[in-house]
């Protein structure tokens, strides 16, 4: 019986030495186990989690659920954090949240681990094209804003509501499309400007890493990618491609991500400042660039020759959560196609004739295309929007609706406000009248489709339909109404306080094209509501 006991003796001894041998690390620390909410386009740190254990006696176990604001972080009060660390691809979304919560909730330490700026991979004809078209070459967010809405580029990018990714491409393309130069400001975010962007969007996906996946498996469905600068290097040495994406690097600028690790549980600094060490280290700054091609931030560590591209203008995020959830709800659904339709109401009296109607048409010809301004490309009539122009006198004059699908819808819509004749009188509200009538036709024929009416004036009514009667119709109407906004332009004499009243009755605004130039008040409100 002696014989067994001892056998009994000696599996206990060895599973004792297995424990001990598992729970110390090679310098004789503690084993923790850590459960850490990420990103999912961290997936490509796995490999390495095993020497981090080895080196460290820290485990790492990675779950891939965290979201752009990371939501349910921190806890309900007196609740404990599932997740010791949060290690995001970015922390602004959610350190605004923090910023904007009651209660004071305390800011978890944070640590950049590596880099990525969010650029733009082109297929190499895409890229030719847009270079060519480009001044000097330098293709800029305006300049793929503007392929976008005369259909030449299609792009693919992830869900700015879900992925961080996603989130801060939209704000690198608004910052680009508001013309500041620095942080999107709440005046700096208007609906009508990313529009035609919007419509060249062809593939998305809930964060990044299903993008590329999407985009490798039908790389038919778009001409460029919008993600990480390291996503998209990985997705060229992948193999996947039959050709690589040229990546470009906007020259209006670019929102950099540094991949935060976030201390959620104060009570684990300890393990936290080990992992932070390790990662920071030379040697695992050389390992994360070279299996992720994301930048290091270590300054001891030469970035590779694929990464020496300098980011150039690095874009500011928000200051405010409700400017970002604002830009979001703007640009909505990616996976819903646009297509708003606008009513152009323009009067052609004949006070109308000489520098004025000159700047109507030059206006028109400018959101046609023929503006190659910054703000004329993100500001540009897109494919697949339904537009209306009246022209308008005593009576209506002339009146086209279509749907743009080529340079040849545009054309037709330039020649009626090129061409034609005036009229002495102007009958302003039977005008808008018969704009609500058009417009509410559309509203009932395609209730997704948002429809405006711009209401462009030089002078007052005087004849046709008084301003009372044209409210009492326009009552009549009915919700279908209700939906449509009227934006009126002032422009010279106009009478100001009529169209304040018209805007402001139909929930839209008056702008004052005197203060700047038609060119501008048109690209400040057309079809934003």
């Amino acid at each position: 019986m002696r014989r067994p006991a001892a056998a009994l003796g000696a599996g206990l001894v060895l599973a004792l030495l297995a424990t001990l041998t598992s729970a110390c690390t090679r310098d004789g620390g503690e084993h923790i186990t850590l459960r850490v909410l990420a990103s999912p386009e961290l997936a490509d740190v796995e490999p390495l989690l095993g020497e981090l254990e080895e080196d460290t006696g820290v485990e790492l176990k990675l779950e891939y659920t965290a979201t752009a604001e990371l939501e349910g972080q921190p806890p309900a009060a007196g609740r404990k954090s599932a997740h010791a660390l949060a290690w995001l691809a970015s922390d602004r979304s959610f350190l605004l949240r923090l910023q904007d919560s009651a209660g004071g909730l305390v800011r978890p330490e944070s640590t950049s681990i590596m880099r990525s700026p969010v650029v733009v991979g082109l297929t190499p004809g895409a890229a030719r094209d847009l270079r060519g078209r480009a001044p000097g070459g330098r293709i800029s967010w305006a300049d793929l804003a503007d392929a976008a809405a005369d259909g030449t580029v299609r792009f693919g990018m992830a869900d700015p509501r879900r992925s961080d990714t996603g989130r801060a491409a939209l704000v690198g393309v608004a910052t680009a499309a508001a013309g500041t130069g620095s942080a999107l400001r709440e005046e700096d975010v208007s609906c009508d400007r990313l529009r035609g962007f919007r419509s060249g969007q062809t593939l998305t996906a809930p964060g990044s890493r299903e993008l590329t996946d999407a985009y490798a498996e039908r790389p038919e469905a778009a001409d460029a990618l919008i993600a990480h600068e390291a996503e998209l290097l990985s997705l060229n040495a992948s193999g996947r491609l039959r050709e690589p994406l040229e990546i470009v690097h906007p020259d209006d600028g670019m929102v950099l991500s540094d991949f935060p690790l976030l201390l959620l549980d104060p009570g684990e600094r300890e393990a936290y400042g080990k992992v932070v060490d390790w990662l920071l280290s030379a040697d695992t700054q050389r390992e994360l660039m070279r299996r992720t091609h994301r930048r290091p931030v270590s300054q001891d560590v030469e970035p590779t020759a694929e990464l020496r591209t300098s980011v150039g203008n690095a874009l500011s995020f928000p200051d405010r959560l409700s400017i970002v959830r604002r830009l979001v709800d703007d640009y909505g659904d990616p996976v819903h196609t646009t297509g708003d339709q606008v009513v152009f109401l323009l009067d052609f009296s004949t006070s109308m004739r000489g520098e004025r109607i000159a700047a109507l048409r030059a206006a028109f010809a400018g959101l046609s295309g023929a503006d190659r301004t910054s703000t004329g490309k993100f500001a540009r009539f897109y494919r697949g929007e339904r537009l209306t122009v009246v022209r308008f006198g005593g009576s209506v004059l002339q009146e086209r609706t279509v749907t743009v699908r080529s340079d040849a819808d545009l054309k037709s819509l330039d020649r009626i406000v090129a061409g034609g004749g005036f009229d002495d009188a102007t009958a302003l509200w039977s005008a808008l009248d018969r704009g609500y009538r058009i417009a509410t036709d559309a509203v009932r024929a395609a209730p997704e489709r948002p429809v405006a009416i711009v209401l462009m004036t030089d002078g007052e009514n005087n004849t046709g339909l008084s301003y009372a009667e044209f409210l009492r119709r326009h009552a009549r109407l009915g919700s279908a109404a209700d939906a449509v906004p009227t934006f009126t332009v002032q422009f010279g004499e106009a009478d100001a306080g009529a169209l304040k009243r018209a805007a402001a009755a139909t929930g839209g605004r008056m702008v004052d094209a005197g203060l700047s130039s038609l060119t501008d008040a048109f690209k400040e409100i057309r079809g934003c509501h």
